[in-house]
């Protein structure tokens, strides 16, 4: 069985968030980023499976700029098979996330699909 884990780079959540001067966002530079601690919950799950002898293969997926290579990264030293990374410079909106995320799931057939209950973001 094949199991995919969507995975979001998010500000780490022990740091302070700041609104930036502008007011037109949260200040992202110079800020330590990582996985979304609900979808490492739902990468752990995957790999339990796995390691049961449920699943065969985990794989991550994850959208966004090119830094979101080390959450992937994450999730592979955490015992993912293999990643998925959707590159784009482009802030996306969920319902983007949504059918990016449907052509996946077209493409790669996994059995199950995890994902986690929401971003803290």
């Amino acid at each position: 069985m094949k199991v995919l884990v969507a995975v979001k780079r998010v500000i780490d959540y022990n740091v302070n968030v700041r609104v930036k001067p502008d007011n037109t966002g949260v200040e992202t530079a110079n800020v330590k980023m990582s996985m979304n601690p609900f979808d490492e919950i739902a990468v752990e799950e995957a790999i339990r499976l796995k390691e049961a002898g449920t699943a065969t293969e985990v794989v991550v997926v994850s959208m966004g700029e090119k830094k979101c290579q080390e959450t992937i990264r994450t999730a592979l030293a955490m015992g993912a098979d293999r990643g998925i990374l959707v590159e784009t410079d482009d802030e996306l909106e969920p319902l983007a996330v949504a059918k990016i995320l449907k052509g996946i799931v077209e493409k790669e057939s996994p059995d199950m699909v995890f994902l986690g209950k929401q971003a803290i973001d």
